[in-house]
């Protein structure tokens, strides 16, 4: 059984695929928080060389050299633990170093085309750093054989295997990570815009969205249909997304701790979000009882409806929408919250392609 076979090499494709996947997603990443809006191109006669020969300190700030180099810390060690299933720890280093170098100094060069973007030889270095801290991390994990071996266990006993299932753990992680954002409600998709906040004036209530409340209900639909197709047992899916769900909730009131006005710190648990978690609960209990064909035709179903309503019910909804419950305003915010929406925006989509490929399994 493949299960049995900890260091054969269907493992090893195993990891290296999953590996792979999640640093290519966080990649894209990069690409997006380095290059978002994506608008307003021009030559503005910058030198590339005279930007790195310029002086450290021109554009220095404290917050950025933190920014970046923990931004490219997760890139070196996806990198690191994607090339070290085939290479020697020190060629993991030092092709994870270059890389991150690599993609760095891209960046850095197609933001001097970018008026509203800096081009910096402090981010260069930087984000050069936090790729080799990474890819440093990485190569240390992977001699931890006790904890890869229980990680790979239980990923067995868990999850189906394939490059499919591989696609779908990955596909996974990227729901998450756009569910995080404190100001999109609990598994919504409508930014939380704030209003003004005067001392002992009791606001009215918002009216009740039923559009939202819909989309929450879809979301945990797909997530669970994802889940369903990627559980070894499929009864095990409650636990799962009570795990999965709990996960994001802690994770979210921490980030809203963090980057919330005090005021703010609660508005991601709304009656629509709760009301769209209970009838999407009581659906999901209907998909579990279906064939597995008829199951991803729920969840595509589900996709589409919900592609459907993110792009001609809450088309007027924009990331600067949700700045004002911010305490803070560094422009990563702005691109943080516009990450998120696309993630809503592609992930119906790449279900829909995960639910086409497993029917052909």
């Amino acid at each position: 059984m493949p299960v049995q076979n900890i260091n054969g090499s269907f493992i090893t494709e195993t990891r290296l695929r999953l590996r792979t996947w999640l640093a290519i997603g966080y990649t894209l990443f990069i690409v997006y928080g380095s290059l978002s809006p994506f608008s307003g191109w021009r030559e503005q006669g910058l030198d590339f060389i005279e930007v790195l020969r310029a002086p450290f300190l021109l554009t220095y700030t404290a917050f950025d050299a933190v920014i970046n180099l923990l931004a490219y810390l997760p890139f070196g060690l996806l990198v690191g633990l994607m090339l070290r299933a085939r290479f020697s720890a020190f060629v993991s280093v030092i092709l994870g170093l270059c890389l991150g170098v690599l993609l760095s100094a891209s960046m850095e060069y197609l933001q001097m085309y970018l008026p509203t973007r800096t081009s910096s030889n402090l981010d260069l270095l930087t984000n050069s750093a936090g790729a080799l801290i990474g890819a440093l991390l990485a190569v240390s994990m992977t001699s931890w054989t006790w904890f890869f071996s229980r990680l790979t266990r239980w990923r067995s006993d868990l999850f189906r295997h394939g490059k499919e299932m591989d696609f779908g753990l990955a596909l996974l992680a990227l729901w998450m990570f756009g569910q995080i954002n404190p100001s999109l409600p609990m598994l919504g998709n409508v930014f939380i815009s704030g209003v003004a906040r005067q001392p002992f004036v009791t606001l009215p209530p918002a009216p009740f969205n039923g559009w939202e409340s819909s989309a929450v209900t879809l979301n945990l639909l797909m997530l669970g249909t994802l889940m369903l197709t990627l559980l070894r047992v499929p009864r095990n899916i409650v636990t799962a997304l009570l795990v999965i769900l709990g996960g994001v909730a802690a994770a979210k009131f921490i980030a809203a701790a963090l980057l919330l006005k005090s005021w703010a710190l609660l508005l991601w648990i709304n009656s629509e979000a709760v009301l769209g978690m209970l009838l999407g609960i009581l659906l999901l209990f209907v998909a579990m009882r279906l064939p597995r064909s008829a199951a991803t035709d729920f969840g595509t179903a589900a996709a589409l409806c919900y592609f459907a309503i993110v792009n001609f019910v809450f088309d007027d909804n924009t990331p600067s929408a949700a700045m004002s419950i911010y305490h803070w305003h560094y422009g990563h915010l702005l691109n943080y919250n516009g990450l998120a929406q696309t993630i809503t925006l592609v992930f119906p989509l790449l279900l829909i392609f995960h639910l086409w490929r497993i029917r052909k399994v």
